[in-house]
């Protein structure tokens, strides 16, 4: 699938998280969602990325968004992720990246001139209907809060 550009509706979400708790994308209706998709749990910048969207939670609760992280790890893995930093938002299980695919961001990566597949890490700001506020593909770990923030506070 190609990328999700503004105003394109945004794929539902059918997937548990590291409680085995299903989310789907109407759980979050009325309200705006930050969904980012990292490649693997307890990596450098998986950590890093991660780590900064916990610390700004009290900025997304007062701006009323809900926050949740997708990657391709198993239950057992987020969990294991989401206690030893303390997140406090739901990590989502994608197993099968049907969910990455939807979102354009399961794709050929190059790593020491070695290609392969892998989650493209990106982030998406969806509105209370569901649609596309702004997306953010190839996001670095460091760029991911600053770059929704700002437009957070733009629609403020």
């Amino acid at each position: 699938m190609g990328k999700l550009e503004k105003n394109d509706l945004a794929p539902e979400l059918n997937l548990v998280d590291q409680s085995g708790k299903l989310h789907t994308l109407a759980d979050y209706k009325g309200g705006k969602l930050f969904v980012y998709f990292y490649p693997k749990a307890s990596t450098p910048g998986c950590t890093t990325q991660s780590c900064n969207v916990q610390e700004a939670q009290p900025d997304f609760s007062s701006l009323n968004v809900k926050v949740v992280g997708i990657s391709p790890d198993p239950p057992n893995k987020q969990k294991k992720f989401a206690d030893k930093y303390e997140l406090k938002f739901p990590l989502l299980c994608d197993e099968e990246k049907t969910v990455a695919q939807a979102f354009g961001v399961w794709g050929e990566k190059k790593l020491y001139g070695k290609e392969y597949m892998g989650i493209i890490r990106s982030s998406f700001l969806i509105n209370e209907e569901g649609k596309i506020i702004e997306s953010w593909y190839k996001v670095s770990p460091k760029d991911t809060v600053p770059k929704v923030m700002k437009v957070l506070k733009s629609l403020a």
